[in-house]
């Protein structure tokens, strides 16, 4: 392909909140810069939807929660983005237990804590508890301030942990054994598990070690490892770093799908009323991987290997929040940090193995989040005065491509919502089905989102949440470090072309990580030439 003049110092392919937040910083320092997004709005996954007919509740339809974002990002563009941080971390029923006993854990009250450890018949696993998290708070406080830097080495991030044995058991050993050294009860080790399994579709044991890179992004987040409810919902995110993009000066325009990229800068993209072409001294891709190598056109034989996904994304409109079996515990408090369910860790390794085999897991793993509790701003002022609760299910261990796959999606959708429903109830101390509110057209306010239903509505690979597998923040030692590109992680095979969303080091979650990184390697080399 001939190139066209150049038209704009960067195009950025993707209006995703990695995007926007590449175009807002490399506005600000004076470049022209052009996003180019398919869907006809921006945000991406980080957007809410008033996904019921006629109710208004606005609901974070994808992404959910907040802990990867840095301080640093927010205040350099000027974003006032208000995070709730919720006192309760994370409440779990014992399965199948008459009583309906659980665990719940407190961070403001250790005695709360303490007595719920020993209710379960686990009383000194709370100590074991609080050193695991202590231990992963010193790893998080030595590496979350090199996130906005170039990465730093292997040798160079364990010399900033400065515990060769913690090292060991983090980076180098699966997460398992550090689980099991530190607590003993199969709920409890359940609970810290499920830390290295969301979007991440792997066991305790894992020898390649996914399961440890999904688990130290969970644990990073500030330097304090806390996942926050954004007050208003997602889609205040991305809706002040377009604004903010665009008062820099950068032009973004929607309902223009990129159909091919160029390692010379021309990038193709197809509009309402054609096809038009734009040239770029350099490509930010805000795509995952393996849609950028199908958009340059690599050779089938040279491309990554499709990602998957594991998860099914359940969205609920409630009446009220559900009662529990054990009466002494809040529903407000259970349901008010994470909700786990069948999620011991012996569950967790079975619905492993039955889903490796292509089933559902009999007893699926599922975790809820409740934002109207923290923030009920999302729900207008009729509907919060109902008493209504939003639930957002998590439900894990259901990978593209095995359990999800093209020819069975429209089926498997049913049954995966059915499977998360059961798992609900068998927690609870009535059906959940019965708290469903009904939309405009009398349907229950309930939507499921299988990984192939996330592909196809956002265009992420198998589903995969993070745009692939996850990498550590750090580059090996012998790793080449000679352009901007690759000191800050975001290098593609092409010079021009850079990767500035999930799919970079570092990337995942609704950081801006991607973004901001790619946006300051373009600005180091702009600088150098």
């Amino acid at each position: 392909m001939t190139q066209n003049s150049l038209t704009h110092d960067v195009v950025i392919v993707g209006g995703g909140h990695n995007g926007l937040t590449a175009a807002a910083y490399l506005a600000k320092a004076g470049c022209s810069v052009l996003v180019l997004e398919r869907l006809g709005s921006t945000g991406g996954a980080a957007v809410s939807a008033r996904t019921f007919a006629g109710l208004d509740a606005r609901l974070s339809r994808y992404a959910y929660l907040v802990s990867l974002m840095p301080r640093r990002i927010q205040d350099d563009l000027g974003l006032d983005i208000r995070l709730a941080r919720r006192r309760y971390a994370s409440y779990t029923p014992v399965p199948g237990d008459p009583a309906g006993r659980g665990l719940l854990i407190d961070r403001t009250d250790p005695s709360v804590t303490d007595a719920s450890f020993a209710a379960i018949g686990a009383p000194d696993d709370a100590d074991g508890f609080r050193a695991l998290y202590d231990d992963t708070t010193r790893v998080a406080e030595a590496l979350w301030p090199s996130v906005t830097e170039p990465l730093p080495t292997r040798s160079e991030a364990r010399a900033a942990v400065g515990d060769d044995e913690l090292w060991h058991a983090v980076f180098e050993r699966p997460i398992g054994e550090f689980i099991e050294s530190h607590v003993r009860d199969d709920l409890v080790r359940g609970v810290v598990f499920t830390d290295a399994l969301i979007g991440t579709f792997a066991t305790a044991g894992q020898t390649d070690l996914q399961q440890n890179k999904c688990f130290l992004y969970h644990v990073i987040g500030g330097g304090t490892g806390d996942w926050d409810v954004p007050i208003c919902g997602m889609g205040t995110v991305t809706t002040q770093l377009a604004a903010v993009a665009r008062a820099a000066g950068a032009e973004i325009r929607t309902d223009a799908e990129v159909t091919a990229i160029d390692p010379d800068g021309t990038v193709t993209f197809r509009t309402p009323t054609g096809q038009e072409q734009v040239s770029g001294r350099h490509v930010l891709a805000n795509v995952a991987p393996a849609v950028l190598d199908e958009l340059l056109g690599t050779p089938a034989s040279d491309r990554q290997a499709k990602p998957r996904g594991a998860q099914i994304k359940v969205n609920l409109l409630l009446k009220r929040l559900p009662r529990l079996r054990d009466a002494s515990i809040a529903p407000a408090a259970a349901f008010g940090g994470t909700f786990h369910i069948n999620e011991t860790y012996t569950q967790l390794q079975t619905a492993y193995d039955e889903a490796a085999t292509g089933e559902i897991p009999a007893s699926l793993p599922c975790e809820i989040y409740c934002h109207s509790l923290a923030d009920r701003t999302i729900l207008g002022d009729e509907l919060a005065a109902t008493g209504a609760q939003t639930l957002t299910v998590f439900g894990l261990h259901v990978p593209d491509g095995s359990v999800v796959t093209p020819e069975n999606n429209e089926a498997q959708r049913e049954r995966l919502q059915a499977a998360v429903l059961a798992s609900l109830n068998s927690v609870l101390a009535e059906p959940i089905e019965d708290l469903l509110m009904t939309d405009a057209a009398g349907r229950p306010c309930i939507e499921a989102k299988t990984t192939l239903d996330i592909e196809r509505a956002l265009h992420m690979p198998g589903g995969n949440i993070f745009h692939g597998p996850l990498s550590w923040p750090f580059l090996e030692d012998d790793a080449p470090r000679d352009t901007p590109a690759q000191r800050w992680g975001v290098a593609t095979a092409h010079e021009r072309i850079l990767v500035c969303g999930s799919g970079a080091r570092r990337g995942g979650a609704v950081s801006g990580l991607g973004g901001h990184n790619a946006a300051m390697a373009v600005l180091e080399e702009l600088a150098g030439s």
